[in-house]
């Protein structure tokens, strides 16, 4: 079992920055991707950006890709994402996640998430 809680969000400026932490349980955190997932109100879901547990690979979505980065920290069993020039757009709850398969975690199937932080982006 893993659990997740996320940390860092708030509001924000328009072309502010942010950084969000994800601290998880379990002695086996470099064993599982890590991912983040936004999810504005009366969209749906959508993929921020997901790390292996290695921290050797990392996949981002297209639209986010150059203001969006995604690390690890195994040994303090932490993943965070930083997210430079922020937009309105970008105003969205935030969820990491945690899978065993890094490509499943890509394609929105994981067995593990937190409970999510509010990032408000203001114009």
């Amino acid at each position: 079992q893993v659990q997740l809680v996320e940390s860092g969000g708030g509001l924000v400026q328009a072309g502010g920055s942010l950084r969000l932490s994800c601290a998880a349980s379990g002695r086996t955190f470099s064993s599982y991707a890590m991912g983040w997932f936004r999810q504005a109100p009366g969209k749906e879901r959508e993929f921020v950006a997901a790390i292996s547990g290695s921290g050797g690979n990392t996949y981002y979505s297209d639209s986010l890709k150059g203001r969006f980065t995604i690390s690890r920290d195994n040994a303090k069993n932490t993943v965070y994402v930083h997210m430079n020039s922020l937009r309105p757009e970008d105003t969205a709850v935030y969820f990491c996640v945690a899978d065993f398969e890094y490509s499943d975690l890509i394609g929105g199937i994981y067995d593990y998430w937190g409970q999510g932080t509010q990032v408000t982006v203001s114009s």
